[in-house]
This record gives structure tokens, sequence and C-alpha cells, in this order.
């Protein structure tokens, strides 16, 4: 008999112990349902900044700044993602008033310097690298400095600035094919074969540099393709830009040839090299 007094006191010990704690253990779950949400937003920001849709990601973070417009690490997500959106003037709009802020870094002035480029204003993108302390030594302010150093053909510093750049990476694919898009547009077609072969070496999906390579040699009429790692498509791609490179070095014939080796190689209907070759064949 005496069990059910005894449950029942030890029940009223449980519910005035939970009583006593409630603003305690409220606060608690409180402060561990901020944790979770600040958890989720910083992985959904992420996700947003990465694997979204350019233009999905730019609706997001333009109303999450709507909703807090104090926080300045929404505007840089902003920024970024009107860059991944390619929609060049708002990003350097946004990047402009992140760089103004009383809590800018360094990063954000150089992060608004490269929106600048993207725009077209190299003016102000000068100006604002200018203003970066000299101490702020970063992959991305130097790659900057010599895009802009290009961009008024101060050669020297250029060379100076790439090279500074691809010792501060640890993938320096991208900036070696910058560079040696600056050989090229010199005319040093060497130099600039050796950079794309390099930047090639570093990161194997750069189809861009692997094309650029193919321009270097068709430049210097060395019309056979380098040893680098392609798959059928690319073979045939970079075929087509050999075959134009010939015919613009008024090797014709090689470039029939080449344009030939493309259409066969291509696991698909090569359009463009079809449309080529036929238009040299009725103008001959």
């Amino acid at each position: 008999m005496r069990h059910p007094i005894l449950l029942a006191a030890c029940i009223a010990g449980v519910v005035a112990v939970a009583g006593c704690g409630k603003k305690s253990g409220e606060d608690t779950v409180t402060r561990a349902f901020q944790d979770v949400n600040v958890v989720d937003e910083s992985n959904l920001n992420d996700v947003m900044l990465t694997v979204a849709d350019p233009n999905e990601a730019v609706s997001y973070f333009t109303r999450t700044a709507q909703e807090n417009p104090d926080r300045i690490d929404i505007q840089r997500s902003l920024g970024k993602s009107l860059i991944r959106a390619k929609r060049n003037q708002e990003a350097a709009s946004v990047w402009g008033k992140v760089a103004a802020s009383k809590d800018a870094t360094a990063d954000d002035k150089v992060d608004y310097a490269d929106a600048l480029i993207r725009a077209g204003d190299w003016a102000k993108a000068e100006k604002t690298l200018d203003s970066v302390p000299p101490t702020h030594e970063t992959y991305n302010r130097y790659r900057l400095e010599a895009i802009v150093a290009d961009s008024k053909q101060e050669w020297d510093k250029a060379d100076s600035f790439y090279e500074i750049a691809i010792g501060l990476t640890t993938k320096p694919g991208s900036v070696m094919n910058n560079w040696g898009y600056s050989k090229l547009t010199r005319g040093d077609y060497q130099a600039a074969e050796r950079l794309f072969g390099e930047a090639v070496k570093q990161d194997s999906t750069l189809f861009t540099a692997k094309n650029n390579l193919i321009l270097a040699r068709g430049a210097q009429r060395e019309y056979s393709l380098p040893p680098i790692e392609m798959d059928q498509t690319e073979r045939a791609q970079l075929l087509h830009t050999l075959a134009l490179s010939a015919i613009k070095k008024g090797d014709v014939e090689t470039g029939k040839g080449l344009l030939r080796d493309a259409i066969s190689t291509h696991p698909q209907h090569f359009e463009a090299a079809v449309r080529s070759l036929r238009a040299l064949e009725n103008a001959g």
C-alpha cells in the first residue's frame, strides 16, 4: 500500500524539479535550436554558392539580405552569387557597398576589384587594387594585378605578378592559362605553349587551356596534337581548332585534312567542322 504513495511522492518531486528548472530548460532549448539554425543556414548558404542555380542563389541572397540588412556576410554571398550568374554590373555595385563598409576587409576590396574587371571598369579596378595594403599578399590579389598589368601592356609587371600568384596557390592551372594567353597575345608562342602545357598538367579538365595550347602550336605551324589527356570529343574539337589555325596560316590542304580527321573522330555529327570543310571544298 505504501508503494503508490512513494510513487506519487517521486512524481511530485520530479514535477517540482522540472518546474524549478523550466526557465533554464527553455533557455537551453532555445540556444540549442539557435545553434542548429546557424548550422543549417551555413550549410544552405554553401549550397547556394556552389551547386544551386545561380539565379536562384541570387534570389535567395537578395531576400536574405533584405531581411538582414546589417549582415555583411550575406552581402558578400550576394556579390558572389551575382558573379556566378554573370550579372557583373550588379555584382560590382554590391561589392562596392561591401568594400565601403566599416567591417570591410582587404579581401573585400580584392573581390570588389574582381567584380569591376568583370564589369569592364578597369580604371576603378586598378584604383581599388592600389588601395589594398601591400602586406596583403594573396593569390587572388596578384592574379588581378597581373590581369590589370596585361590590359595596360605592362608586360614585365604582368610576368612578375603572374609568377607571384602561381607561388601562392596549390592549384595554379587557371592562372598559368591566363599567363599563357598573355604570352600568346604578345606573339611569344613558345612561352605560351609551355605555359598552356603546364596548365593542362596541373588541371586536365581545363579545356580552354587545351584549346589555347593548340592555338599556340598552330601559330608555329605545328599541326600535330600534343600528348595530353583528352576524350574523343575533345580530340575532335582540338583537331578542328588546329585545322582553322592551319587555314589561317594559308596551309589550306593541311587544314582540310585536319577537318576530315575531326569529323571522323567526333562521336557524333560535327556540324561546325562539316560546314568549314564544305565551304573550303566549294571555294576550291
